[in-house]
């Protein structure tokens, strides 16, 4: 496998890059070898959505032994008071529509948006974790379609709006 791939796929597990990083990677060296898009787009999607599964178990069984070191309990503690209070001023304004609104944040392909941050703010808010899952999913499908658009120029006939 070619080193282009391997370092967007690195990035499409790594936070706050993500599929937002990994995917260009990837499309730019499949276009110009002329490989098929869908595979490496299914494995990138796939990754990231696997992502969701490795957070959860971090957070319910590691995070709080890993506390107890101050290093850890500096370094990501300032992390997720960030992602705290996000959550919860997402869950004051959404109520009912968390899983819409959890979706819709994960959708939008910005840095720091993405399944990462999304499986932070599920697990702070105690929300149901097949369904979170499930909104988290959606949102990482969402935002790989986009960035695939995105990246393949599809969305440059809308520029002259911008």
């Amino acid at each position: 496998m070619d080193t282009q791939i391997l370092i967007g796929l690195l990035l499409t597990v790594l936070p706050i890059t993500e599929l937002r990083a990994g995917l260009p990677v990837i499309i730019q060296y499949v276009t110009m070898n002329n490989l098929s898009i869908w595979p490496y787009f299914l494995l990138v999607l796939l990754l990231n959505i696997l992502v969701i599964f490795f957070i959860f178990f971090f957070l319910d069984f590691l995070h709080l032994l890993f506390m107890k070191s101050k290093l850890y309990s500096r370094f990501i503690g300032y992390y997720l008071k960030k992602i705290e209070k996000k959550s919860e001023k997402i869950h004051r304004k959404v109520g009912l529509w968390e899983y819409v609104a959890l979706m819709l944040f994960v959708a939008v392909p910005l840095p720091g948006t993405g399944a990462w941050t999304g499986s932070f703010i599920a697990w702070f808010l105690k929300l149901n974790r097949l369904k979170s899952i499930i909104a988290i999913s959606l949102g990482v499908i969402i935002a790989g379609i986009i960035i695939l658009f995105v990246s393949l120029g599809f969305l440059s006939v809308f520029s002259f709006w911008f």
